[in-house]
């Protein structure tokens, strides 16, 4: 399938692991190599029940209208285009096909691959749309969404909400918008937009809370930057209405480092400590914590946390 960026750019993605579909890319994280090698899972394991070795991480386009000082991924030299779009099936057919690639690799190490996990990682359960760049400005999101459940796996969409049209129409297992701030000026500075997205933000938190998705906001703190008024933050929170909010950290990490410094990453016990804030002025009670992942998980009662991989709804 041909790739749609330049030379120079898919041999720097390659390098970095991506492996390039079209316009869309799929990449094994750090999560999979350890659950597939029997070891620990991701906080989506621990908070949703979600197999790390049966996860795909993708996305339909590199391209995004954010240029978040926190992003760890290589966006500041993703191009403004990427040619014609491919349809939803040929899509999936080659991230499925990448993923297998990638997963057989692993049985040429017998001896640090688990045989029960890595049979379980040849047939995906779960389709994570939140690897880079923003997937709603893939003008078929929607239909994708659609397909990755019409083949009996689970969906989670994660957008920056300045596609409020695709927030109302889209319906994936569970529908996350990444909350970078809790005012428009922080907003301004955190996300860095290529244009001015603050109200199609606000209108995207509102039609989140008609969407009979599961929905979580989930909030990524940076300290001297967005770690600050909860209430502000709660304000914003309350008009979507999520079933759940994930409290997370900063992580110095990738490209990220060139922007914030290592002072930037917050402990886990700020995380905390913020999470018991938001827990208080919501009245959402703290459901669970992943220190190593310095995430919290805030639950409005309304769905049960453990989803049934590969339910397809």
């Amino acid at each position: 399938m041909t790739e749609r960026f330049p030379p120079a750019m898919s041999d720097q993605l390659k390098r970095q692991g991506y492996h390039l579909v079209a316009h869309g890319a799929v990449k094994p994280c750090l999560w999979l190599r350890r659950s597939i090698r029997g070891g620990d899972q991701c906080y989506k394991h621990h908070f949703y029940g979600i197999s790390s070795h049966r996860c795909v991480q993708m996305t339909p386009t590199l391209l995004c209208n954010h240029r978040c000082l926190h992003c760890w991924r290589p966006i500041d030299e993703i191009p403004a285009t990427s040619g014609e779009w491919i349809e939803p099936e040929e899509l999936l057919d080659g991230i499925l096909s990448e993923q297998r690639r990638l997963i057989s690799g692993y049985g040429g190490a017998p001896e640090t691959t688990d045989p029960g996990r890595l049979e379980e990682a040849k047939s995906p359960a779960h389709v994570a749309i939140s690897l880079m760049g923003e997937p709603t400005l893939y003008p078929m999101i929607g239909e994708l969404v659609e397909e990755v459940k019409r083949r009996g796996m689970t969906a989670f969409l994660v957008t920056n909400g300045t596609s409020p049209e695709a927030v109302g129409e889209v319906r994936p297992t569970q529908l996350y918008i990444s909350l970078n701030a809790p005012d428009e000026e922080t907003y301004r500075q955190v996300s860095n937009p290529r244009d001015d997205t603050w109200g199609r933000f606000l209108e995207s938190l509102d039609m989140m809370r008609d969407s009979p998705s599961r929905r979580v906001v989930r909030l990524t703190l940076a300290r001297n930057l967005n770690l600050k008024d909860p209430r502000g933050y709660a304000r914003l929170i309350e008009v979507a209405e999520p079933d759940f909010v994930e409290v997370k950290a900063y992580m110095h990490l990738g490209l990220s480092r060139k922007r914030l410094g290592r002072d930037a990453m917050p402990t886990h016990d700020e995380v905390m400590g913020f999470a018991r804030e938001l827990s208080d002025i919501l009245g959402y009670p703290l459901k669970n914590h992943v220190p190593l992942s310095r995430v919290a998980l805030l639950s409005r009662g309304s769905a049960g946390e453990k989803i049934e991989l590969g339910a397809g709804r």
